[in-house]
């Protein structure tokens, strides 16, 4: 009937508006349900986390692998020779077992040997730092011939202007040398003390690896 319809439709204009605060719950509600929502919540969360523990995340160095010095990228190959073996004359026999055990590893280290490797005709001195400078890493075979010889304490000093910081690319090595009579520029690096040959000969190679 027409009052009965009147009357229902008075009720409809009255029916309340919910409040703005209600309107505002609703919003957030539907908000943090939205996944846009959810990607946000999560990235908070992921700026939340600790500053030193994210840099320490990053930083992490991986491991390195024994095979990663044969990869194109290794600073191996921005020089001309692996190793440099620093030694005297009186320990030649020595250093060509060494420079043999190296050579064929693996890696195939290339191994400057003076007198196999010095251009004939060239200067010592010529010879010997170019021999410093085109080199990756540098053994010095320390023994009492070695201190006894200036040119071995050239090539030393050389090799040490080179790379002041060392880096693990100096090898120190101790034969029949007392600790006392260890030379002074070295002291800062640890040394391979040779006892037993091919025990020394693994420990040189592993270092280079390194």
């Amino acid at each position: 009937s027409l009052p009965n319809s009147a009357g229902w439709f008075r009720r409809l204009l009255h029916k309340p508006k919910p409040s703005s605060a209600e309107s505002s719950l609703d919003a957030g509600r539907s908000a943090s349900s939205s996944p846009s929502s959810s990607s946000s919540s999560s990235s908070a969360k992921s700026s939340g986390s600790s500053p030193g523990t994210s840099l320490a995340r990053s930083v992490c160095p991986a491991p390195v692998l024994a095979s990663d010095i044969n990869a194109s990228g290794s600073a191996r190959w921005a020089k001309s020779y692996d190793v440099c073996i620093c030694h005297s004359d009186v320990d030649l026999e020595l250093v060509e077992e060494l420079v043999s055990y190296l050579e064929g590893q693996p890696e195939s280290f290339r191994c400057f040997l003076q007198l196999r490797d010095a251009a004939p005709g060239s200067a010592v001195v010529t010879e010997l730092c170019a021999a410093v400078q085109n080199s990756h890493c540098w053994v010095m075979l320390i023994t009492p011939s070695f201190l006894r010889d200036p040119w071995c304490k050239y090539q030393m000093h050389q090799a040490l202007a080179e790379a002041p910081m060392a880096n693990g690319r100096t090898i120190p090595v101790l034969r029949d040398v007392d600790r006392k009579d260890y030379p002074k520029e070295l002291r800062n690096l640890y040394y391979i003390y040779m006892a037993l040959k091919e025990k020394s000969f693994r420990q040189i190679r592993d270092t280079i690896v390194r």
